[in-house]
């Protein structure tokens, strides 16, 4: 432990603590805006500059680590007229129309230049715009809007291993983009959108689907149906100013209800249904000798990856739909049928905590008749906060409302879909169940859970030792990749989900997300399991009915057609 002063306040604290960690643990604010917690220091946008009493000059906290004595800073005029200027120079070479933005209100430049008192700047503007980056499903480039921070750059090579993004050339020439200048959909981009999420500019967004959604909710010919993914209920009223982690499962609902929908259902629903698909996948795989190990493919990221990287493995992949498109498949086929609704006039919403999840749904194959896309439209959690906000409602004040039916009645294990390790874990609840033919004594998978990046797990399944393994960010993902690939483990089973912590930690989801917030969605993910009436997707009431008037039986002819696919090399 050190003794350190600032602002004209001892404090004691670790040795080798950077002054911004020690300010933000004694409540003293320094701006940032290259720093992001659980990415690399950079220290390249020097506004966290603080000044050290006795040094000549300015140091920036995000790097400096602290030393018995110091005396530091924060706010004097020295520091306080660099910092300014620092701002001032970034917001000259960049696009200044704050109100027509994505993020305006939500920008932490912004934020930074209306603390700082910046209302007219001192320097010329000197931005030569570029075109927008739009030629894909899922996300939207804008270079007019970067500030060259650099956190895209970081979590697209250090997190997801992908390098898809670059800093190019130096000085005021130097830019971020992806080689040569290409497009995102000319790169092996996945759209995980996690450049999106740790962005503090609107440099890289989603794909803005809300006025779509708008004008098929006013269009009086459309019946417009919405599913919610599991991970969006613990993360919306974060989005509306709620704590990390809260569950606002049935005002989520009531907020749909007025935003429009005809119908409001849970895409945990077909969670469960895939389980039931993909878990009698795996059991025939390992009775009749089919390819090992089976690796999950609700992840549309893990699957781009996949298809583009590792295209020998394609047969390694469930042939299972993602929980969203199985829904919509069922959408545009049992529920058009059972409501005797022309599909043509079916509109399906999707809300998920997910960029790829627009990808996915825009793909070819993707539709069950070839002429209407199973999912129409993909929303994100941040975009309907966005609706919610737009509409004016009062979302804390909501009635709860549950979910409609037939696709509203869920399991435990569907819910847990939204947390690293939870597909894995939810399908060992059936699998283990069918293969044993007795009831588990204990549902919950523990060696499956957590933030580690792979984790690994041996289990008895009819007598034999199995094992699997799962892994979050697709960095950990090449390494269960290779493994396999080379023949090294003898797994059965592997789950694969992009982004970190999982879907709660996915690309789509509320802005400035870090570590300790997405532990916080995936405790709640588990507490939302452990509250509900039925915790193993075999033994969802509705599934089986389903079973028994329409699909038939797992992995049958009219199950197939509706909820498996076929993946393609794309290297």
């Amino acid at each position: 432990m050190v003794n350190i002063r600032i602002n004209n306040t001892d404090l004691t604290v670790k040795e080798g603590t950077t002054i911004l960690d020690a300010a933000k643990a004694n409540n003293i604010n320094i701006p940032t805006l290259c720093y992001y917690p659980d990415l690399d220091i950079k220290s390249d946008c020097r506004v966290c500059s603080v000044e050290i009493v006795g040094e000549k000059g300015l140091v920036t906290a995000c790097s400096q680590p602290v030393w018995e004595g110091m005396e530091v800073k924060t706010n004097s005029p020295r520091v306080l007229n660099a910092r300014k200027t620092l701002t001032e120079l970034l917001l000259a070479n960049h696009d200044d129309t704050c109100t027509a933005c994505e993020r305006n209100m939500n920008c932490e430049l912004q934020t930074l230049a209306n603390t700082l008192g910046i209302d007219e700047n001192r320097f010329e503007n000197v931005l030569e715009e570029e075109p927008l980056d739009s030629h894909n499903d899922a996300i939207t480039r804008n270079a007019n809007r970067c500030i060259k921070c650099g956190r895209c750059v970081d979590v697209c090579k250090n997190v997801q291993g992908l390098n898809i993004l670059e800093t190019m050339n130096r000085s005021h020439e130097m830019k971020v983009t992806p080689a040569y200048g290409k497009y995102l959909s000319d790169e092996e981009c996945t759209f995980c959108g996690q450049c999106s999420s740790v962005c503090p500019v609107a440099a890289i967004t989603e794909r803005d689907n809300t006025d779509e959604v708008w004008r098929v909710l006013d269009d009086d010919r459309k019946h417009v149906i919405v599913q919610v993914a599991p991970a969006v209920r613990v993360s919306l009223g974060e989005e509306l100013g709620s704590e990390p982690g809260s569950i606002v499962t049935e005002k989520m609902v009531a907020a749909l209800k007025q935003l429009g929908f005809d119908g409001v259902f849970d895409t945990d629903f077909t969670a469960d249904l895939t389980i039931i698909e993909e878990g009698y996948e795996l059991i025939e795989r390992i009775k009749e000798g089919g390819t090992l190990p089976m690796m999950t493919s609700c992840c549309p990221g893990w699957i781009s990856f996949i298809e583009q990287r590792y295209p020998e493995l394609i047969d390694n992949l469930s042939t299972c739909k993602s929980p969203q498109q199985m829904f919509g498949a069922l959408a545009k086929s049992y529920y058009a049928k059972t409501e005797n609704i022309d599909p043509e006039n079916l509109h399906v919403v999707s809300i998920m905590p997910c960029t790829a999840k627009k990808y996915e749904a825009a793909r070819e194959e993707m539709s069950v008749d070839g002429e209407h896309q199973d999912v129409d439209t993909v929303l994100t959690t941040r975009e309907l906060g966005k609706m919610i906000r737009q509409m004016g409602i009062d979302f804390n004040e909501l009635e709860n409302t549950p979910f409609d039916n037939p696709f509203g009645i869920t399991t435990g294990a569907a819910a847990i879909f939204g947390a690293t390790g939870g597909v894995m874990e939810a399908a060992l609840r059936t699998v283990s169940e069918v293969l044993n033919e007795e009831p588990l004594e204990k549902l919950d998978f523990e060696d499956v859970r957590g933030m580690e990046g792979i984790k690994e797990a041996e289990l008895e399944l009819a007598g034999n030792k199995v094992k699997v393994a799962v892994a979050h960010t697709l960095s950990n993902a090449r390494q269960l990749a290779e493994k396999v690939k080379g023949g090294e483990k003898d797994y059965a089973f592997i789950e694969v989900m992009t982004c970190p912590g999982g879907c709660i930690g996915g690309g789509g989801q509320p802005y400035n997300t870090t570590d300790a917030k997405r532990e916080e969605r995936i405790r709640a993910t588990y507490q939302v399991d452990t509250g509900m009436e039925y915790r193993k997707s075999h033994e969802n009431p509705y599934i089986k009915r389903l079973y028994e008037e329409y699909l038939e039986e797992p992995l049958g002819e009219k199950s197939h057609k509706l909820l498996h696919t076929h993946y393609f090399s794309r290297n």
